[in-house]
Formats: structure tokens, sequence, C-alpha cells
């Protein structure tokens, strides 16, 4: 039932509803003045953490798939990785709009001064090449392989986006978000390892054609 649902037509549309509600709910917020006494703070904060949210379910879908014995979830893996970068973009639009009034030469020198905003924005230049390469003519042009090893850029965009995460809390020393999504991340990552390895112990393994 699942599966069929998931090959289905509405399966998109209806994951597509889903990954723009945060979005829509803090442009609600936005314009109902509903985001508490901080609304800038909220809004970069807020779409901050959409994007580790959904950067660990993009993660999260190969080994989904092969746990559960569902290939169909791949075909939802690449609208989610777009909600990464969407959701990142918007994260950085906010902090150039209300923290830096998009002041260029204000916001090239915070990015050199501060760290925090310095891995963040090298985590957005990768999703960047990502999202651009993510379409079926950049495969095809770059050739799989090619294209496999640059996207396993994703756990670099990973460990970066936890680092801007832990040294932005760490003003605070409130590391609990922290840790929660260390660990998830953490799991996922040791997930991909180990299949990795055990697939290349089976092919030393097999027996070679006759």
């Amino acid at each position: 039932m699942i599966r069929r649902w998931l090959l289905g037509s509405r399966a998109k549309p209806v994951l597509f509803l889903v990954a723009v509600l945060p979005f829509a709910w803090l442009l609600f917020g936005a314009f109902t003045q509903n985001l508490g006494p901080n609304p800038a703070e909220a809004l970069i904060r807020s779409t901050g953490d959409w994007t580790l949210r959904f950067l660990c379910v993009v993660l999260a879908v190969t080994p989904l798939r092969v746990l559960t014995g569902t290939p169909a979830l791949a075909r939802l893996r690449r609208m989610l990785g777009l909600f990464v970068y969407f959701y990142a973009v918007l994260h950085l639009l906010c902090y150039s709009w209300l923290d830096m009034e998009f002041v260029v030469a204000d916001i090239v020198r915070d990015i050199a001064k501060r760290p925090f905003i310095l891995v963040g924005f090298s985590a957005v230049v990768l999703l960047t090449a990502l999202a651009a390469t993510s379409f079926n003519r950049a495969i095809k042009a770059m050739g799989a392989r090619r294209w496999q090893r640059l996207h396993r850029l994703v756990y670099v965009v990973a460990a970066l986006a936890l680092l801007h995460f832990f040294w932005m809390r760490s003003g605070k020393n409130d590391y609990a978000e922290v840790f929660v999504y260390g660990v998830i991340l953490a799991v996922l990552l040791g997930w991909r390892i180990r299949h990795a390895w055990r697939r290349k112990h089976q092919d030393t393994l097999a027996p070679a054609p006759r």
C-alpha cells in the first residue's frame, strides 16, 4: 500500500506541500507579528533549524530505502534535497537582510571575522553546487561516477552545518539540540560507512565469473 502510494502521482505534490508548511508558517507569523519579542532572530534561527531537519531527512532516505525494502523512496530524495537548499538560502537571506541590511561589505567582513558564519556560508556554497547538479542533464553531462563523488559532499555539508549550529549555541551554553542532531547525523553516517564496507566486502568475496 505505502509502496504503491510512493510510486503514484500524488506522492510528490503531498511532499511539496508538507515541506513548504514551515515556510508558510514563518511567513504567516511574520505578517501577523506572532514570532515573539525578537522576530528577526526567530526567522534566522527557524530557517537554520529547518535546514538541519531537512538535511537529516535527506540523509535518512537511503537507510530507510534499504532497511524497509522500499526503493520508491529514492524518487523523493531530489525534492527533499532541494528543500534543504531552499531553507539554507532563506537562512542566509534572513541573516543578510535582518542582521546586515544587505550591506555587502559588512557581510564579507562578518564572514571573515566570525568562524561560525564562515562555516555556515561554506555549507551554503557546497549546497549550491549540489543543487545546481541535481538534475538529470547534469548527471548525464558529468557521468554517474563523478556525480556520485560530488554529491557525497552532502556529508561535508552536514558536518559544517552541525559545527555552525554548535558555535552558534555555544554563546548561550545550550547544547541539547546540538547533541540530538549530532547523534542523528553520526548514526546516519555510521550506517552509510558500514553499508559501503559490507557491499565492498561482499563484492570481494563474490566468486569471479567463469
